[in-house]
Formats: structure tokens, C-alpha cells, sequence
């Protein structure tokens, strides 16, 4: 005779419980290991290294003057020697806080567009951003550990899907009760799934939604939105970080990894924050913007200097609730070099 699911359920959950000390051991291991060492997980992954104001003078006194105007505590500084443009905050406590940016950036950025990036993670930092980024990376890899403990527990225990070590009276009956034992196989899997992809929905949120608030964040520490526009639009696609791994580049200021039509991207594109800094802060859209030398991307959709289109460059109010912007009335100039090297 078939036996019910619950025998099943029965069985997997004894084998449950005495995993459990082993499992919980485990997961506590590895956030041990995440709060005192991933950042050093994350710089050796990343290449980052610790700068003193001796070897970046210019750079160090930006984010500085930043953290003087506010009252916050100077984070670290770290530099990744990478030709990508991109820079990221890390840290769960104050004496962990870093922020990193890539030579890449600091070539192509002028002094008021890196001001702008460093306002945009020391934001990130002010907001708790990072530390919820972390946990919430964590909490995937927990449940990813768990996932892997299920698997184990009901295709490695000592029942099977007919019913063999457990009950073998006959191939007849191990052939009905496998079909009880793969319907609950199919439910743990449904479960397991579902588990996986909310944590994957929370983490994606956790970034999508705090960008824009950093955005914002780091035109009220600057004063200056079009700074922070012209920074985006240098840094839209010229963002991968080579064997990053994706929980790296979710904590970057841009992240390129998109997927299905953007539902698993874990920001908002580069259009919709330029769009909101235009319509909440007074700034003013350049359109895409070319790198000094080029850098291999097609270049053939930037908008024309002659281009009149409203959708291509807006013309926004002159002031946004941050105050007026200290940009000239023309057009942002685009420099050909950043103040910390040429390409």
C-alpha cells in the first residue's frame, strides 16, 4: 500500500532535526565570517587596496571636505586598479566603513563628478545601505547553504523514492510509494525555489530603491546635480568589474548586469535616475557622453550637439531644492582628462 506524504514529511523532518546543530553551527560560522572579513573577501576579489592621503592627495581631500561639511567619520579609502568606471561602499560599523574607486573612474572623472560619486557612497554609508546590502547577502547565502542541506537530507538519507531502507517489501509497493516520496521531493524543490528567489527580489530591491536615494543624497552634500548627471552618463555601461562576482557588483554605483528585460537588473537605469535628478533637483541632461579616445561602445546613439530633442536633452528648472546649481548657463563641458591622469 502507498503510505501518505506525511510519512514522508515525518521521516525528512527526524532527519532534519538531527542536522540541525550541525546546520546551525555552520550558518553561524558563516556570518562570523562575513562581518569580520568580507571586506577583505571583497578586496581580494576586487584587487582594492588602502590609499593615505600622501599617495592620493586629491582625491583623499574631496571625500574629506565631504565628510568635514557633514560631521561624518572619514571612512577608508581604496582604490582598484581597474580600467572599468566604478566606485562602491562597504562596511557594518564604523571602523569598517571603506569606500572604493577604480583608477578607471579617476582618469575620466573631473573634481566635481568625483565629488559627486564619493557623496553618492558616503550616502550609502549615512543611510545604512551597505550594512543592509551585506546582511541581506548573507541571508542569501544562508538560505542557499539550507537549500544545499535539503537536497542532501532527501536524496542522500536512507529512504529513497522506492521506498528502499525504509520499508522494500515488494518492487511493486516501492513503485507506489515512490510516487508519494516524489511528490514531496517536488514540493521541498517549490519551496526551496521560492525561498531563493524572495531573497533575490529583496536584495534587488534593497539596491534599485537606494540608489535614487543616494543620487539625491549626494546632490544635497554637493549642492551640484549636474555633477552627478554628467557622472552617471560617463559611467552608464562602462561599469564591469572582470570576475566580480554579482553580490560585488550590486554594492557598485552602476551595476550593467541586466537580465530579462531588466526585471532581475539591480538598478534602475541610468535614463531613470538622470531623469529623476532633472525633475526633483533642477539638473540638466548632457545626453550620453563620449570618453575622451573612445572606449569601444558604439557611440552612434549619443545625441547630436545640434539635437533639439526635448527627450535628449531637457531644459529643467535653474534651481532644484537643493539650491541653484553652479553650473554655466551653456552647455556642461566635457574635459579631456580627469585630474588624476590621462587614458
Amino acid at each position: 500500500a502507498d503510505y501518505p506524504a506525511a510519512f514522508y514529511i515525518t521521516i525528512a523532518w527526524h532527519d532534519l532535526i538531527a542536522a540541525l546543530p550541525w546546520a546551525t553551527a555552520g550558518s553561524a560560522l558563516w556570518i562570523v565570517i562575513a562581518y569580520f572579513f568580507h571586506q577583505s573577501i571583497i578586496d581580494a576579489v576586487t584587487g582594492g587596496h588602502d590609499v593615505t592621503r600622501k599617495e592620493q592627495p586629491q582625491l583623499y581631500n574631496l571625500l574629506e571636505n565631504l565628510c568635514i561639511s557633514r560631521g561624518i567619520p572619514m571612512p577608508k579609502l581604496k582604490i582598484v586598479e581597474s580600467p572599468a568606471l566604478n566606485a562602491f561602499a562597504t562596511g557594518l560599523n564604523r571602523s569598517q566603513y571603506a569606500i572604493s574607486v577604480t583608477t578607471g573612474l579617476m582618469n575620466a572623472l573631473n573634481d566635481r563628478e568625483m565629488e559627486a560619486v564619493l557623496g553618492h557612497e558616503l550616502t550609502h554609508i549615512r543611510n545604512g545601505d551597505v550594512q543592509l546590502l551585506v546582511i541581506a547577502v548573507v541571508i542569501a547565502g544562508v538560505i542557499g547553504f539550507f537549500a544545499e542541506l535539503f537536497f542532501r537530507i532527501f536524496f542522500n538519507s536512507n529512504w529513497s523514492f522506492g521506498g528502499g531502507g525504509r520499508s522494500s517489501s515488494s518492487s511493486s509497493d516501492g513503485d507506489k510509494k515512490g510516487g508519494g516520496a516524489f511528490a514531496i521531493v517536488l514540493l521541498a524543490i517549490a519551496l526551496i525555489g521560492l525561498a531563493w528567489g524572495l531573497s533575490l527580489v529583496v536584495r534587488f530591491a534593497l539596491s534599485r530603491s537606494r540608489e535614487l536615494l543616494a543620487d539625491a543624497g549626494s546632490v544635497e552634500l554637493t549642492k551640484d546635480p549636474d555633477a552627478m548627471i554628467s557622472a552617471l552618463r560617463k559611467i552608464e555601461g562602462r561599469g564591469e568589474l572582470p570576475g566580480a562576482t554579482s553580490a560585488v557588483m550590486e554594492m557598485c554605483i552602476d551595476n550593467p548586469r541586466e537580465g530579462f528585460a531588466d526585471l532581475f537588473a539591480t538598478h534602475p537605469s541610468v535614463d531613470s535616475r538622470v531623469k529623476a535628478l532633472v525633475k526633483y533637483a533642477g539638473g540638466r541632461d548632457p545626453g550620453p557622453l563620449p570618453l575622451p579616445g573612445g572606449d569601444g561602445r558604439d557611440e552612434t546613439s549619443a545625441p547630436q550637439s545640434g539635437d533639439s530633442s526635448s527627450d535628449a536633452r531637457p531644459e529643467p528648472p535653474r534651481t532644484g531644492p537643493w539650491g541653484s546649481s553652479p553650473s554655466p548657463a551653456g552647455p556642461i563641458p566635457d574635459p579631456i582628462t580627469g585630474p588624476w591622469g590621462g587614458h
